[in-house]
């Protein structure tokens, strides 16, 4: 059953709210154009220096806008 609902994941639809969803999205688009036999540039390497403090303009906070940004621009190659 857990396989079942891991084929439902619609990576354009799915939030970004944490690392496990980056790495979904990312898993999952991945496959989608590898099956289409397309090519996109590299997602967004994840940051490496987050202090961890929550400061305003969070390293993790532009990682998630420029995955946001890379899923658009897959999600339009794709369709």
């Amino acid at each position: 059953m857990l396989s079942a609902m891991k084929e439902l994941v619609d990576p354009f639809c799915l939030p970004i709210r944490s690392v496990d969803d980056a790495q979904t999205i990312v898993r999952e688009i991945e496959a989608l154009l590898s099956r289409q036999n397309l090519s996109l540039r590299p997602p967004p390497p994840m940051p490496n220096t987050c202090c961890g403090r929550g400061c305003n303009g969070c390293v993790w906070q532009g990682y998630y806008e420029a995955l946001a940004y890379w899923r658009e621009q897959a999600e339009r190659l794709l369709r």
